[in-house]
């Protein structure tokens, strides 16, 4: 590549620098991106990127595979009910020790080795997310029955205590939280990550919520849809074209940008750098979902 075209890729990401500046994006990181190493250390390194230019990214991260590994060490069989792990007491210890102890730290030291300052926290931590249990209600020929899924929780963004992302922010601190809140009796929850990030976001009125996943985004006859609103999604999905795991996906983003957040994005964190390539390039790679 000559110099000039160097330089033309670094002006097309100015006038979004400049946007961007001083706004929060909250990035749901798993998947592909997650457990590739040479992908990973590409992610450390967009994170690290993006705070040298003035915007404050939050990381709210999964790990399933990671849990089912250890469950599976210590054999315990992992059951799953339309997505949704089936959490017991020995679950839950499990979930938190993979998620807060060895992902969670895996990823700080990530951000460290490319340059950046991050701190490692759980939604326990300065009491960030209080939950309340998830059940899961399924309609069976018009009889509505309740499943318990145990030790899972949901959080609605007004459970956010903002109050220490601001504080690790204005320390100049990346914070990566596991997706662990508490209940009413202080006991630990396991909540979806995708939907913990949502409401994160939500509760910093972020300028974005960015989903990495293992697609293009929402396809449709083998293209990426690039931009759709809230109805578009509602249509899409009677019409069978957002279905299966893109279903809560889209979900998690329309209630975001329902709920003062700027845009949410799908995007597909299998491509080196997809998160600097959708937020400063203009094509980007993936869908964006706006209000």
């Amino acid at each position: 590549m000559h110099s000039f075209e160097r330089i033309a890729h670094l002006l097309e990401a100015l006038p979004y620098i400049q946007r961007f500046a001083g706004k929060t994006i909250v990035i749901k990181y798993g998947g592909a991106a997650m457990d590739k190493a040479d992908l990973s250390d590409r992610f450390a390194q967009d994170v690290v990127m993006l705070k040298l230019c003035g915007i404050d990214p939050v990381i709210v991260h999964g790990g399933g595979p990671q849990i089912n590994q250890l469950l599976a060490r210590l054999g315990v069989e992992s059951k799953f009910i339309d997505g949704h792990r089936v959490t017991g007491d020995d679950e839950m210890a499990a979930v938190e020790m993979v998620l807060a102890g060895d992902v969670n730290k895996r990823i700080v030291a990530q951000i460290a080795r490319a340059g950046g300052k991050a701190v490692g926290i759980s939604g326990r931590d300065g009491a960030l997310a209080r939950a309340t249990r998830h059940h899961l209600e399924k309609n069976e020929n018009g009889k509505i029955t309740t499943i318990d899924l145990g030790r899972v929780g949901s959080v609605h963004p007004h459970d956010v205590n903002v109050q220490v992302l601001n504080a690790l922010k204005q320390g100049g601190f990346i914070p990566v939280i596991a997706p662990i809140a508490f209940d009413d009796d202080g006991a630990s929850l396991n909540i979806n990550a995708d939907t913990m990030a949502g409401a994160i976001a939500a509760a910093l009125a972020a300028e974005k919520l960015v989903l990495l996943t293992d697609t293009p985004g929402v396809m449709h006859e083998g293209k990426t849809l690039t931009r759709l609103n809230p109805s578009d999604v509602a249509r899409l999905k009677k019409e069978g074209i957002i279905s299966g795991g893109m279903i809560p996906k889209t979900d998690c983003a329309v209630a975001a940008v329902e709920n003062k957040v700027g845009a949410a994005h799908i995007i597909d964190g299998r491509v080196p750098h997809a998160l600097l390539l959708e937020i400063f390039t203009d094509t980007g790679v993936g869908t964006m979902i706006v209000g």
